[in-house]
């Protein structure tokens, strides 16, 4: 369905920056915060629709 453009490291790096994010608004430190949830999906869905307009890859050649 999508071509899979985000790889480990990055993959890694979104989830925590994302659950940090949740977390904080979780807390009440901002509405702002609930941002998070796009670095979350983004990594599980391991497709980032940015890297694809900027034509950036962080994962292998051979991961579709």
């Amino acid at each position: 369905m999508f071509t899979k453009n985000v790889g480990s490291i990055d993959k890694i790096l979104r989830i925590v920056i994302g659950a940090a994010l949740i977390l904080g608004a979780l807390m009440g430190y901002g509405l702002w915060m609930w941002i998070g949830v796009i670095p979350l999906a983004t990594s599980l869905l391991g497709t980032c629709p940015l890297y694809t307009i900027l034509g950036i890859r962080t994962c292998p050649l051979n991961g579709k």
